[in-house]
């Protein structure tokens, strides 16, 4: 049985990316868009890791990122939210080993400041780390959110 791959091996894997792909047929009509960047999961991590202390940033922030970066229209709504779990989880196994300074992904937000259930430890986990950090969680429901956090959202200029 072959072994299973880490987090952090997972968050290295190049397979070919980055690189911005032409729409054609329904993917165009749905996204509205000509051409997509798919990133890759350490580009992920370099935005993920510029969020200071007392900021958020949200997934579809990361997408315009990286649509920026590559001259692309939008950046891979399906890529960037799995780079992003990859990127937590990867952390996690790095605090695990004893690492202090982690990627801070508890900052890192689903689209209206909705915490991620994917995320390790879950709503809970991230929910803490914010609320230690200043930010007033709310539920809506069985959701939860930061509350106003547009208020917090990092700008990206990289």
């Amino acid at each position: 049985m072959a072994k299973r791959k880490s987090w952090r091996e997972k968050l290295t894997e190049k397979k070919d990316l980055p690189k911005v792909v032409s729409l054609k047929g329904e993917a165009k009509r749905r996204w509205k868009a000509d051409t997509v960047a798919i990133p890759s999961p350490v580009e992920i991590k370099e935005i993920m890791d510029s969020v200071p202390k007392g900021r958020l940033i949200t997934v579809n922030e990361i997408r315009e990122e990286i649509a920026r970066r590559h001259g692309a229209d939008i950046g891979c709504p399906l890529t960037c939210g799995i780079f992003s779990w990859i990127v937590a989880h990867a952390a996690e196994e790095e605090a695990g080993e004893g690492r202090k300074r982690i990627t801070p992904y508890w900052r890192t937000l689903k689209a209206k400041g909705e915490l991620n259930p994917k995320y390790p430890g879950g709503v809970e986990a991230q929910k803490r780390r914010l609320e230690s950090e200043g930010f007033r969680i709310i539920q809506k429901g069985k959701r939860f959110f930061v509350e106003d956090y547009e208020k917090y959202l990092k700008t990206c200029t990289s």
